[in-house]
């Protein structure tokens, strides 16, 4: 009994994924799950029922209150705005025909898509439901394989958190005052390396299996290149306003992003009445899927606080260390690969939240005391900070993926349709996670891919 008692997260996981699998709401699953084993460790003595009081704290302070958070309601209103008004969808149509004679065209368009969404939203589980929601049914009408079109989804969704403006790299500098500036450039080209990697991915994937992605028609799109020029300029022309919008209210200093998804929802409504789209029966339908969305998202992350929660009052986090302790540790690079490893370890159980609250107070200390300059060049601590910081975000890309724990799996599994299951996205993001791991490996093995734009913009000297 001792040895289950010390063992128990581990149980808690097999519950959870068999759960998942069986194909249970998420909220609930999470919610429950956490709910029977915090029973189970009350009964076994390890787990205090009191501790349950602290749940209602944790939301509010980092849901409820936080106002970083708050702005998920507006992107997601806007995404739905933009859905309803036509914008997203001519953008998506276009963005096809331009690559149709491209092998798997419809999702190297998603990803596309979702490189100039991260650019606007900056928040990973809008950017994912709005792409769920406008791409998702074009890419099954089309024949798209189940796997390829939800890991296409899944990945470019979370290029918003390191794509500029990129919320985790504002609290990643806060904590180790840099330079937010220095970590928007920085950040800017491995973004691209990882968009790059996903569309050689689909066109390979595409090229040796056509099934899995079927090409449009050689008939679709327009006659003559002057009417291609003008549907591109017509479909490109809102959503650079929207960009403009929302990055230039945040860098021209007139607004937080908090309220740059303000400036956001006020352009997408601007955009649906400039395509004559704009009604009070649109209005009514917009707020009514929105609000539903929005409960969608914020029960999942209340049921996953819990989770998370629970998981750490039982000892899973001790667990963890407890068997990762046997890696021997003398250098700073093995230091370096071992929170790198840690870091993908607990993507698996936390979100990014919390493990940048781990493992930067713990290791950033450790490695700016050890010497990376013939490696990364001069600069001192700041230039191993800025690196430091890029290498941290692309890993932790991998924790929105990487299952049970995933948000982004969470966030889609409540929007898509029910012929799609937790086994379809679990296998479609497998490559996906793959892809960004060998991007981490780019800019660990070639530190100029983060290091460059900040030094050439002076934010690095």
């Amino acid at each position: 009994m001792s040895w289950f008692a010390h063992h128990i997260s581990l149980f808690l996981f097999a519950v959870l994924a068999i759960s998942l699998f069986c194909g249970f709401p998420v909220a609930f699953v999470l919610g429950g799950v956490a709910i029977l084993f915090g029973g189970i460790g009350i009964l076994l003595d390890i787990f205090n029922p009191i501790q349950f009081f602290n749940l209602m704290p944790r939301v509010w302070g980092t849901a409820a209150s936080n106002p970083i958070i708050v702005a998920v309601p507006m992107f997601i209103f806007m995404g739905t705005m933009l859905e309803r008004s036509g914008v997203a969808k001519d953008l998506l149509s276009t963005l096809q025909i331009v690559t149709r004679r491209i092998p798997g065209g419809l999702a190297m368009s998603v990803t596309l898509m979702g490189t100039i969404m991260a650019a606007t939203t900056g928040i990973v589980g809008a950017s994912v439901v709005m792409l769920t929601m406008i791409a998702l049914p074009s890419m099954m009408e089309r024949g798209y394989s189940k796997e390829l079109a939800t890991g296409t989804i899944a990945s470019a969704g979370t290029l918003g958190i390191l794509i500029p403006p990129s919320i985790m790299l504002v609290i990643m500098g806060d904590l180790l005052s840099v330079s937010v500036g220095a970590l928007f450039a920085a950040s800017i080209v491995p973004g691209m390396i990882l968009a790059g990697l996903y569309l050689f991915y689909i066109g390979l994937t595409s090229f040796r299996n056509p099934n899995k992605a079927p090409p449009l028609p050689d008939d679709v799109g327009p006659d003559s290149n002057a009417e291609l020029i003008t549907l591109i300029l017509k479909s490109f022309f809102p959503p650079l306003l929207l960009i403009t919008l929302v990055l230039g209210s945040i860098f021209g200093g007139f607004a937080t992003p908090t309220e740059a998804a303000g400036v956001g929802c006020l352009g997408a409504i601007f955009l649906a009445w400039m395509n004559n789209k704009l009604s009070m029966k649109t209005m009514r339908e917009v707020i009514r899927r929105a609000g539903l969305t929005n409960g969608m998202v914020f029960f999942i992350f209340f049921g996953a606080q819990l989770f998370s929660y629970v998981f750490r009052a039982l000892g899973g986090d001790d667990l963890i260390v407890e068997l990762l302790e046997t890696i021997g540790i003398d250098t700073g690079w093995e230091i370096l690969t071992f929170m790198l490893v840690l870091t993908f370890l607990l993507g698996f159980f936390f979100d990014w939240i919390e493990i940048t609250l781990i493992v930067l107070p713990v290791f950033a200390p450790i490695l700016q005391g050890i010497d990376f300059g013939p490696h990364i060049g001069d600069g001192g601590p700041i230039v191993f900070l800025t690196w430091f910081c890029v290498m941290l975000s692309v890993n932790l890309q991998t924790s929105f993926l990487t299952p049970p724990f995933g948000f982004t799996l969470f966030y889609m599994k409540g929007v898509v349709p029910p012929s799609i299951n937790m086994g379809h996205i679990y296998r479609g993001i497998i490559p996906f996670v793959l892809l960004q791991l060998t991007g981490l490996g780019l800019i660990i093995g070639f530190p100029e891919l983060v290091l460059w734009l900040p030094r050439a913009s002076g934010f690095l000297m």
